[in-house]
């Protein structure tokens, strides 16, 4: 890097306003100097990261996804626009002894987690928190957490056959068609077969 312009191995160069580094699910940054990284456990809530993104020492840094998963992607999503917003200046952040102690507030509650179904919910909570501060489309989290928790239902209840059950979308209403194999036969991972409903498959059996 020089300044903004970054410099590429094939000689190439480019003007960019942020770096974002991809680092998987490990918590393990080295590249980062002391002062920067972050040193967490997988835990639901990660200490040092205000709303669970704003890097408490230094509120300039952000860390999404560090947080163990009950949801994934609507999480990930909601930290983008909260992250967004605190750059853009349209969230202000509190001085850093008021982040801290929003920090060990959440940590508190979540020692207390001692069910599934509490984890759930102690996420989707922290989810609701971040959509209300942001322009973030409406989220049914309750309905999710119902999904969640009869998902883990069906999981105990079949760990090799809980991938054939059908959830209904909280957006749409719609409820998901049936794969046209179950999961355990389902050995052509192409996407023309992953597409393929059973309707399609029985009008083609008929022609």
């Amino acid at each position: 890097m020089d300044g903004k312009t970054a410099h590429f191995s094939d000689g190439t160069r480019r003007d960019v306003d942020a770096i974002i580094l991809c680092t998987g699910y490990k918590h393990h940054f080295p590249f980062l100097p002391d002062e920067l990284r972050l040193k967490t456990s997988n835990r639901l809530w990660p200490l040092n990261l205000y709303e669970g993104v704003a890097f408490t020492p230094n509120p300039k840094l952000f860390y999404l996804g560090m947080q163990d998963l009950w949801y994934s992607f609507n999480m990930f999503d909601a930290q983008a626009w909260l992250t967004r917003d605190i750059i853009m200046d349209r969230i202000q952040l509190p001085s850093r002894a008021d982040m801290e102690a929003a920090n060990d507030h959440w940590r508190e509650m979540e020692v207390e987690i001692r069910t599934d179904a509490e984890a759930f919910e102690y996420q989707g909570e922290y989810i609701k928190r971040l959509i209300a501060q942001t322009d973030y489309p409406d989220l049914d989290i309750d309905n999710i957490n119902r999904i969640f928790l009869q998902w883990k239902k069906d999981k105990k209840a079949d760990i090799m056959g809980y991938r054939d059950k059908c959830y209904r979308s909280v957006l749409t209403g719609t409820l998901a068609a049936r794969h046209h194999v179950p999961w355990m036969k389902a050995f052509d991972d192409s996407l023309e077969a992953y597409l393929r409903l059973p309707s399609t498959r029985s009008q083609a059996a008929r022609a």
